[in-house]
């Protein structure tokens, strides 16, 4: 990984066999939101909230990584969540997009990052079975 960053700035580059799940969740910030993420990615495994649990769907040949949004964030027991939608373009051109569940790079990875100064962002567990976001003001 390579990455540069100042108070307000943050950008990633992750490079060929890198897991991108590992990473984000290794990244030293306890509240930041993902704004951006190009590039390429193989063995990846999405998933989509059916109401009660995530559909798993893996998709392991290389795809380009059209887009990468999500934030941040901890837990009760301090463990940094990474919760990210991605958007993929397959090879035959079609999409697909969902929850992050599971990525490795292909080649290269680039990410855009907002730290955020004076919010802390806690996930917690709700009672539909989602991990919910609670930010608030530090």
């Amino acid at each position: 990984m390579i990455e540069a960053r100042n108070a307000g700035e943050w950008v990633v580059r992750l490079q060929d066999g890198e897991n991108v799940t590992d990473v984000l969740r290794g990244l030293e910030s306890d509240s930041a939101l993902i704004l951006t993420g190009i590039g390429m990615v193989r063995d990846v495994k999405l998933g989509f909230w059916n109401g009660s649990e995530y559909e798993v769907h893996a998709y392991p040949k290389p795809a380009e990584l059209l887009s990468l949004q999500g934030n941040l964030a901890v837990d009760d027991a301090g463990e940094r969540i990474a919760h990210v939608h991605i958007s993929l373009s397959r090879q035959d051109g079609s999409m697909r997009g969902g929850h992050l569940v599971a990525a490795t790079v292909h080649n290269t990875l680039e990410m855009g990052l907002q730290p955020l100064i004076g919010i802390a962002m806690h996930r917690r567990p709700e009672s539909n079975g989602l991990v919910g976001l609670f930010p608030r003001e530090l």
